[in-house]
């Protein structure tokens, strides 16, 4: 990045291309994108040689763009998967940056907790609206780059955002100048760019920010931004759909640096990973993706797919632990729950498992005859075979450890009751005439019947979320200073003006070190006549409750198992926390039942 200066080409004497050309009518290249049929891929015949920067890298958008087709990470959660990023992207910082919103409390918590963790890669970007009051945010988070949409296709400039070409341009490159003037490094999102005028618009509106650039002393970015997946690898296709010739067009005739400019593509047409592969080779320098490829609509290139294509590019891992990819798929599966089709590359159950008893024959020999790689080393994950009636019970620990990829004490031997009754059952089968290997999902479905501790349920899931909700809620609760006082009339009250804010509370309450109730059970208003008669609780020791000694022991956030409140008749679950006085010493325990199943409406919601 610090020859970006000197890179910025001076005007082309080929192109006269500083101004846009205008039109009265929109260009959507109704050649190329009918509409009514699927889209055309034109040739014009040039074929351009590959020319890759001396530096590439990965960038990634898993908590923005990547948060748009799914249901928002926690703090913790993106906590989590920035070290993720962090160890796979390596000390060299492979993966060099993660952008992030910055609109709500929870976005700028993550952003925070993220930084505490003093990590030098991937560094914290924003998004941000075209709004120029949108840079003091980021100004005032102390982030040194933001991203900024500029829709720059006909479709978007005139059909959504009903301006002329001149009109928008001098919009953009207002708000670009308010982020100079905040000292905020600008990133403009060329949204739609496989669909926009090249020369009469990109090319000039790309010209007109290295300008900026230069005059400012400030480096800007363009991310080119394959909106729809149009773009196409092909040699001697040609624009708009070109990704070689928009790259170069980007390079030669704008006089962007390679180290300015990233890819930003979509999945709709199958080709997210090529596009990205080939935007490297003929001279972009960044590839923006996600984990698993979450994003828009289709999604986007998938880090774990750009992490492996990067090594095969390159011939090397310049320091990145791709065995962070399966890390990163164990929690996706067993803590996010979330689904990850079998053969997905690299991180589904069967990437790397084989069914045909002619391959069983080969592996047995040498498993590098059927595997991709040493996918043991590489990404800690064995290769699998289908289980049969030959397997034994060792073959079927071996079919669980490796489906599941358990590791260490995670993993199950041959003698474990559930193998044991798994392999008896698959016996069974074979006795009774059965001559085909077990299918995966057999074997997942006899896993789940015998071995059910393996599987994440929905119940855990949303179990999973109440503790969160609840850590939340009272780790706040118990740092007011009204229930840090271990005054009851001064708790009562607090909690009174907390708990009307929290209709699926049931009731709350706090308690002294010796399990005695210091308030009433603190209820929902149209509950509190239903709590009258245990308003005598007061006197009463709760020291023997898991709900009051975990976290006095170990002074974390505890949760209870599903349970029928004797009051209400209502399924709830207890979450319970220390409060702690002015020496940060456990002063009493505050406790909360949820009603489980408001909760989980909520949730869906």
């Amino acid at each position: 990045m610090a020859q970006w200066f000197n890179n910025i080409s001076e005007k082309s004497e080929l192109f006269p291309l500083d101004d846009v050309f205008e039109r009265d009518e929109p260009n959507l290249y109704r050649n190329i994108f009918p509409y009514s049929e699927v889209c055309k891929t034109p040739f014009d015949g040039i074929i351009l040689p590959p020319d890759p920067p001396e530096e590439i890298f990965i960038t990634d958008t898993t908590f923005r763009d990547g948060q748009q087709a799914r249901a928002p990470y926690t703090v913790d959660q993106i906590v989590q998967l920035f070290k993720f990023m962090n160890k796979l992207g390596g000390p060299k910082g492979i993966i060099r940056q993660t952008e992030f919103f910055l609109y709500s409390e929870t976005d700028r918590k993550a952003v925070e907790k993220c930084r505490e963790l003093g990590l030098k890669f991937p560094e914290i970007t924003s998004w941000i609206r075209a709004v120029k009051e949108d840079f003091k945010l980021v100004k005032s988070m102390g982030i040194a780059e933001t991203g900024i949409l500029t829709s720059v296709s006909d479709y978007h400039i005139y059909m959504k955002l009903n301006k002329t070409r001149k009109q928008v341009l001098k919009d953009y490159l207002g708000v670009v100048e308010a982020a100079l003037n905040e000292g905020v490094r600008p990133r403009c999102h060329f949204e739609d760019v496989t669909r926009a005028d090249i020369y009469g618009f990109v090319v000039p509106f790309a010209r007109q920010l290295m300008k900026m650039s230069k005059e400012a002393g400030i480096p800007i970015k363009i991310r080119l931004c394959d909106t729809m997946g149009f773009g196409v690898p092909y040699p001697g296709a040609a624009l708009p759909r070109s990704v070689a010739q928009l790259v170069r067009a980007m390079r030669v005739h704008a006089g962007v640096p390679s180290e300015l400019l990233e890819w930003h593509g979509h999945n709709d047409f199958h080709k997210v990973l090529i596009n990205g592969s080939t935007a490297w080779l003929y001279g972009c320098a960044a590839v923006n993706g996600t984990f698993l490829g979450f994003g828009e609509r289709t999604g986007n290139p998938p880090i774990e797919g750009l992490v492996i294509e990067y090594m095969e590019l390159r011939g090397t891992s310049d320091g990145m632990d791709p065995t962070v990819i399966t890390d990163m798929r164990n929690y996706y599966e067993k803590e996010l729950g979330h689904y990850i089709a079998p053969s997905t590359p690299f991180i589904g159950a069967d990437f790397n498992t084989t069914k045909a008893g002619i391959h069983i024959d080969g592996i047995s020999k040498d498993e590098e005859i059927y595997n991709i790689f040493d996918t043991k080393k590489i990404l800690n994950r064995p290769m699998g075979i289908a289980v049969t009636d030959k397997s034994g019970s060792a073959g079927v620990a071996h079919w669980l450890n490796t489906h599941f990829a358990l590791v260490d004490d995670k993993k199950v031997d041959k003698r474990h009751p559930g193998v044991q009754r798994i392999h008896k059952s698959i016996m069974r089968e074979y006795e009774g005439g059965r001559n085909t290997a077990m299918g995966n999902d057999e074997m997942q479905r006899k896993a789940r019947k015998y071995l059910p501790q393996l599987f994440v349920s929905e119940y855990d899931l949303i179990k999973k979320r109440v503790f969160e909700s609840g850590k939340a809620i009272l780790g706040k609760i118990a740092e007011m200073s009204e229930v840090r006082s271990m005054v009851p009339d001064r708790v009562t009250a607090a909690l009174m003006g907390e708990v009307e804010e929290l209709p699926y509370v049931q009731f709350i309450y706090v308690t002294d070190l010796s399990g005695v109730k210091i308030t009433k059970n603190v209820t929902q208003v149209e509950d509190r006549s239903k709590y009258a008669a245990f308003d005598d609780e007061q006197g009463v020791s709760f020291a023997d409750r898991e709900w009051f000694k975990k976290p006095l022991e170990d002074g974390k956030v505890a949760v209870s198992d599903l349970f029928t409140s004797k009051v209400t008749g209502r399924l709830t679950i207890t979450v319970s926390c220390p409060v702690y006085d002015k020496k940060e010493e456990i002063a009493g325990i505050i406790g909360m039942d949820v009603r489980f199943e408001e909760f989980a409406r909520q949730e869906e919601q």
